[in-house]
């Protein structure tokens, strides 16, 4: 399961390092964090929606797009996946 996360976190970076005007990914990327933020409230918005109507697909699909686009503002910021995992892990060692 993670090793497709890593494998989007590496899509993602080379998105950036290679930027094509096709790429949904590269213009988020280089529109800058203001366009990440705006894009992750909208999700994070629909997420919650979706959360209170019934419809599984609905929802799981809206928490795809939301962890998406955290993951382009983890890019943007330099942050890895695995950082990310770091901080859960030693929260779950902690209890």
């Amino acid at each position: 399961m993670s090793n497709f996360l890593n494998e989007l976190e590496l899509i993602i970076k080379d998105r950036q390092d290679n930027a094509s005007e096709k790429s949904y990914t590269s213009a988020l990327l280089t529109q800058g964090v203001d366009r990440i933020l705006k894009k992750v409230g909208e999700e994070a918005g629909e997420v919650i929606i979706a959360a209170k109507n019934p419809d599984d697909t609905e929802f799981k699909h809206e928490v795809a797009d939301l962890l998406f686009h955290v993951m382009v503002l983890m890019r943007s910021r330099d942050v890895s996946l695995a950082s990310i995992l770091e901080v859960l892990e030693s929260r779950h060692q902690q209890k």
